[in-house]
């Protein structure tokens, strides 16, 4: 008998094509010699594949890991190793070239398998199936092809889906007893339905059906008709036949349900409704109450957000208080350091003054008499209904000195000072008067200095309206400088005026025209 062995094909190919790579010239062999053959073939090929014996049982969703080894050991990392189902191609996965290749894989597998070649130098190769779907069971073939050589070996996968809790309830009376169903989903594969009453006593199903939905799992659903009112507790089993798992619900069928004599079957008829409201109020009410402790809990949470959010409000405005705090501290150190060139800040300014002895408030002044000696002794620097008066009768001769006058919306005013002479050679020494103001009239504004009746404009200024101006008088520096308190800014200043008598705050609510009285 000749016997005449093609590149010893793959175990798989040889049972499904029945001996046809071995060709046998006898034409017939028993199956017996068919596996003497495959051995034969493994050992002319140099090397074997072995699986696992048992199925790799996994629960649905979890993941599976498929061994694979050569024997003997060896490296298979040059080799061309291929995972696959029904056919070769397409595969579940091919690895050729020292790395995976995805032209051929199953569109089904790709991103959920790959390969685990930490032991490739061994011939340890296991297939890694993520994310396991009713689909994936079945037998998977692992085929290593080194050159001419090919062998394989099967793996059995077998996916557990252990469904939900069944759902017993009574649909009613039937057939003199209580119609009873059971109903659960997401088992794989189809699982088996055992009803049983008191003391595990097991009752026949009255009808069963399974469905399999889209993924491929079955849903179940088993009715039962209870004729017996002793009966009690009734225990609907669902359990998995690969894994033995299950899950058991009961239902309690009170005696009052069962039928009886005609007057019960109308109590039952009444009772079942009344029974079925009684559920539905109980329901709605516990429905109510959970939606209000939802909305309970929304409201706290909302209300915990909301002071977290003034909390953090706060914060930032304290922050940006204290930047702005410690902004202005660190402006004004540097405005201490060298003042007397910063034409700015005159409230700053002010703490290098002191505030002048004068009134500014002159209505109250003219009608104020119970001061008559004080309005005599002043009458010379009065000089006018609208004159500022000094109440230093000798004049400024030395220090810093600061006055406000509120000009408000006055249309024409001049204010300043004069400097009169220390001693009066004559009894026309007003005309030794000399002056330092401010005058407007509409909307324009001059700085005037010289004596009367020679004063000039020294300089015109455009400036915008103030309502308050301050004056600041520092005798040693030879310095007057007027600033507008309404927006803080300089207005101007007369600088080495090279003072060398007695200073007078000078102001009148109307155009100077210097009469020889003034």
């Amino acid at each position: 008998m000749n016997i005449w062995c093609l590149q010893c094909a793959p175990l798989s190919a040889l049972k499904k094509m029945v001996g046809v790579p071995c060709f046998f010239s006898a034409g017939f062999l028993p199956t017996l010699l068919l596996l003497q053959m495959s051995t034969w073939c493994s050992a002319v090929s140099g090397f074997s594949v072995k699986g696992p014996a048992q199925p790799i049982m996994v629960l649905l969703g979890a993941d599976a890991t498929l061994p694979c080894q050569l024997s003997p050991e060896q490296n298979a990392a040059h080799m061309q190793i291929r995972w696959y189902r029904a056919q070769l191609s397409p595969a579940v996965l091919v690895y050729q070239n020292g790395q995976e290749q995805d032209g051929e894989q199953m569109l089904e597998y790709r991103g959920r398998t790959e390969l685990v070649g930490d032991s490739i130098g061994k011939g340890a190769v296991a297939l890694l199936i993520q994310n396991i779907r009713a689909s994936d069971d079945g037998q998977y073939w692992c085929h290593f092809n080194d050159g001419r050589i090919s062998q394989e070996a099967t793996v059995e996968l077998r996916v557990v889906g252990v469904g939900s809790a069944p759902h017993v309830h009574m649909r009613g009376p039937e057939d003199g007893g209580i119609r009873v169903l059971c109903s659960s989903g997401g088992w794989f594969p189809k699982p088996r339905v055992q009803w049983s009453g008191m003391a595990g006593m097991k009752l026949p199903s009255l009808s069963e059906s399974q469905t399999q939905d889209g993924d491929g799992l079955f849903h179940v659903e088993a009715s039962l008709v209870v004729t017996d009112s002793s009966t009690g507790n009734v225990t609907c089993s669902i359990q998995n036949t690969l894994s033995g798992q299950e899950r058991v619900s009961a239902v309690f069928l009170p005696e009052a349900f069962f039928p009886r004599t005609s007057p019960w079957k109308a109590a039952l008829a009444g009772t079942l409704p009344v029974l079925g409201l009684l559920l539905i109020g109980i329901s709605y009410a516990g429905w109510r109450e959970h939606k209000a402790k939802e909305r309970e809990v929304m409201e706290r949470e909302k209300e915990s957000h909301e002071k977290d959010k003034m909390r953090r409000e706060k914060e930032q405005v304290l922050e940006v208080k204290e930047n702005l705090k410690a902004d202005l501290e660190r402006r004004k150190a540097l405005y201490r350091e060298d003042w007397k060139k910063a034409l700015l800040y005159p409230d700053w300014r002010k703490e290098q003054f002191q505030p002048a002895p004068v009134a500014l408030n002159q209505e109250n002044f003219h009608q104020d008499d119970s001061y008559p000696e004080r309005k005599e002794n002043f009458r010379e620097d009065m000089q006018g209904d609208c004159k500022l008066t000094a109440l230093k009768a000798t004049g400024f001769t030395s220090g810093r000195y600061y006055w406000e006058v509120d000009v408000g919306d006055a249309d024409e005013w001049t204010l300043g000072i004069y400097e009169k002479p220390t001693e009066r050679s004559d009894l026309k020494s007003d005309l030794l008067k000399k002056y330092r103001v401010l005058k407007k009239k509409g909307r324009e504004y001059r700085a005037l200095t010289g004596y009367y009746p020679d004063i000039s404009p020294e300089k015109l200024l455009v400036e915008k309206c103030p309502q308050k101006i301050v004056i600041f008088l520092d005798y040693e520096d030879n310095d007057i400088s007027f600033y507008n308190m309404t927006d803080g800014t300089h207005i101007f200043s007369f600088t080495q005026a090279d003072f060398s008598g007695s200073l007078y705050p000078y102001f009148e609510l109307k155009s100077m025209g210097l009469s020889p009285s003034a």
